[in-house]
């Protein structure tokens, strides 16, 4: 009798250690993100210098369990954007699928915005019961 429940306990203990290191998300940066978006403007993003009359825009969001603490982003045409994500509680991280960018916790990518229009950009790790809402837009004037 103990033996059985010596082995269930292990067992147990084995599938919540599993489950909760699936939460930790991917590290291959080849990997797909988990939350396809409606593209709503074109590819716009360079790795290259700004545009004439672009500003470096250095942008910190701060990642909590379930929100973003930036949603509404407004650059130019042109900027290009530092962009840093900063984990408080929970793992998270941003893609921005229309602009081919995601940044993980503690990363920081830089990219230039060349078209206006607004892009979407969510958490691509499924954090949790809110993990849907965790979402925001940049606005390209």
């Amino acid at each position: 009798m103990k033996t059985k429940h010596t082995v269930f306990s292990l067992l147990s203990i084995a599938a919540l250690a599993m489950a909760l290191s699936a939460c930790g998300g991917n590290n291959d940066d080849n990997a797909a993100s988990s939350a396809p978006a409606s593209p709503s403007a074109s590819s716009s993003a360079s790795a290259s210098a700004p545009a004439a009359g672009g500003e470096t825009k250095e942008i910190t969001i701060t990642a909590s369990n379930w929100k973003f603490d930036q949603t509404d982003i407004k650059v130019h045409k042109g900027d290009t954007i530092k962009l840093t994500l900063k984990n408080e509680s929970g793992m998270h991280a941003i893609a921005i699928d229309d602009l081919n960018v995601e940044v993980k916790s503690g990363e920081t990518k830089e990219f230039t915005v060349t078209d206006a229009g607004t892009f979407e950009f969510h958490c691509s790790i499924t954090c949790g019961q809110g993990h849907d809402n965790m979402s925001g837009n940049i606005v390209v004037e």
